[in-house]
């Protein structure tokens, strides 16, 4: 009964967007109603495109996401309490590979939560990793996004460490990551809102992929070159790799280092950036303008 009502449901689902022309036969045919739908304003626009994220997750694998091993951020099984939450206020993650010896041997989760037990000096004096991580979950890199989704729902993981074929670490996948195929990227308040950039600590800011390379000179008193056919920032780091880099990826132009904070398969939403020296915002600048601490 139950699965004769979906059918049902799915058949008056496809009459809605199909009214006036024959049913879709593959998804091809399917991508294309859905979007002369939104073009007849049967759908929105935000609806459209989680429509799409909904069909393409199934044809991506966890390779496809993952943060790369080389930027991931862990912890170590053996260090003290200490380090451990100076890592995790640093960083501003919720959850850590717990390493052992290398980096091909994750023993464990630890949850930025379970350490709000060390809130005295004798707490942190006893802490044991033991008491406090959790078990590691190992997914291949083949792994298919719209499965792993329904392991994270069903297990209750949000966080999968990624191995290749020969069994070490190519990196991690979230399920805000898989999630984020669907909805598009999901801010936290870490990330960057109304404003392009952001100083976050001494010579070291949150700049938006939109923001203009003349925005950028001018707030960091820089010479980025705007004659590369390019206006934006992401435009030109971009250019400089010559591909659309992965989250994670790093470059460096004239003494500015970028690293990728967040990125899909069509543009770059957000860069860290430390920058050769410090910079005051233009609100905290004294009255000659100069933007050097």
């Amino acid at each position: 009964m139950a699965k004769e009502t979906d059918l049902n449901t799915t058949g008056r689902w496809l009459r809605r967007f199909t009214q006036g022309q024959a049913e879709p036969q593959d998804r091809k045919e399917l991508v294309a109603v859905l979007r002369e739908s939104a073009e007849r304003g049967v759908v929105d626009a935000d609806a459209l495109t989680m429509l799409e994220g909904v069909l393409e997750v199934a044809d991506l694998q966890v390779r496809d996401i993952i943060v790369p091993r080389a930027q991931m951020v862990f912890v170590r099984r053996h260090e003290p309490a200490a380090r451990i939450l100076s890592v995790v206020v640093e960083s501003g993650h919720s959850r850590f590979p717990v390493m052992d010896e290398d980096r091909d041997d994750i023993v464990g989760i630890l949850l930025a939560k379970d350490l709000l037990r060390l809130t005295t000096t004798a707490a942190r004096e006893r802490f044991d990793m033991r008491e406090y991580m959790r078990p590691a979950v190992f997914v291949p890199e083949s792994k298919r996004l719209n499965v792993l989704l329904k392991e994270f729902r069903r297990n209750r993981n949000h966080m999968a460490i990624v191995v290749d074929e020969y069994g070490g670490v190519s990196g991690l996948c979230t399920i805000e990551d898989v999630i984020e195929q669907i909805v598009g990227e999901i801010d936290d308040e870490f990330d960057v809102e109304d404003e392009h950039i952001r100083r976050d600590a001494p010579a070291q800011f949150t700049v938006r992929g939109v923001t203009r390379i003349a925005d950028f000179n001018e707030y960091f008193g820089a010479h980025l070159s705007e004659e590369q056919g390019v206006d934006t920032i992401a435009g030109l780091i971009m250019k400089q790799l010559g591909r659309l880099p992965r989250r994670g990826e790093s470059t460096t132009i004239e003494g500015f280092e970028f690293r990728v904070l967040r990125a899909d398969r069509r543009r770059i939403d957000a860069l860290k950036v430390v920058a050769p020296r410090d910079v005051l915002p233009p609100e905290e600048r004294p009255a000659d303008g100069a933007g050097r601490a």
